[in-house]
């Protein structure tokens, strides 16, 4: 499926990590393994991405739910998990994740000028995100020193659901004025981000090369062979489609160019 192109649009929300910074997405993955290793807990980082892209205290809900978890949870001697144990991870959580996106807060090539360029068709920018407010704090910053800022920022717990609910999207087309939904395009490198955007009535459009879906950082990624890269990517393209994206493409870099712009 081909975009409508730019001028069907008003506004574009783009998730973060995986997305507009952090190649690879590979910080949550860190601060995750982390904050359960200290409850004695492995956490493969194949199960880490299962869930990327919903509020993180949903995403350790759903990863204390997973069976291989749950029977490691069980090994080291905890009871079965209710949301005292969610709090004491997500205590951990939180710091270890804050630090690991600030330190992984680079924008992806490509972010700041399709923004730009957005912008001077007159397209609005906006983001959410399955970070809290408190995680974002310096990759907001670091990523305004690189010039990304977007006209609004929505961040988990600040709506009543997080994704793969719609509520982030509908907030931030609500404070900003822009409807019908199909006039907004939602950009993800996570099922549940393209999942929201469906939920939401947006066309929305995955990204397989830079995400949680192939998971490898830049240079992991251009040391693959043309063929062996094409092989990765395949699988990956068609679990966007199938989360319900009406276009995948690589990266942030090629969004300018799928919406004819």
């Amino acid at each position: 499926m081909s975009a409508p192109g730019l001028s069907a649009f008003d506004l574009v929300i783009f998730d973060w990590a995986g997305t507009m910074v952090d190649f690879g997405s590979r910080a949550p993955i860190q601060a995750l393994v982390r904050a359960f290793e200290i409850q004695g807990v492995a956490l493969s980082e194949a199960t880490a991405r299962k869930d990327m892209g919903r509020a993180k205290v949903d995403h350790v809900r759903a990863l204390l739910a997973e069976p291989d978890v749950a029977a490691a949870w069980a090994a080291a001697g905890h009871p079965e998990p209710d949301e005292t144990h969610v709090t004491a991870i997500m205590a951990d959580l939180t710091p270890l994740m804050r630090e690991a996106a600030a330190a992984a807060s680079e924008l992806i090539p490509g972010a700041a000028e399709t923004t730009s360029a957005l912008r001077a068709a007159g397209i609005r920018v906006a983001s959410c995100t399955g970070y809290t407010r408190d995680m974002m704090g310096p990759v907001l910053a670091r990523a305004a020193e690189q010039g990304y800022s977007p006209d609004m920022v929505v961040c988990a717990g600040e709506t009543p659901q997080g994704r793969p609910s719609p509520l982030m999207i509908y907030r931030i087309c609500a404070e900003l004025g822009v409807w019908p939904l199909n006039r907004v395009v939602k950009v993800d490198d996570a099922e549940t981000g393209i999942e929201e955007g469906r939920n939401a009535g947006c066309f929305t459009i995955g990204l397989a090369a830079s995400g949680n879906g192939l998971g490898l950082s830049r240079a992991e990624l251009e040391a693959l062979s043309p063929a062996e890269r094409e092989a990765r990517l395949a699988p990956v393209r068609a679990s966007m489609y199938a989360a319900g994206a009406d276009l995948v493409i690589d990266s942030v870099a090629d969004l300018m160019k799928a919406l004819g712009g």
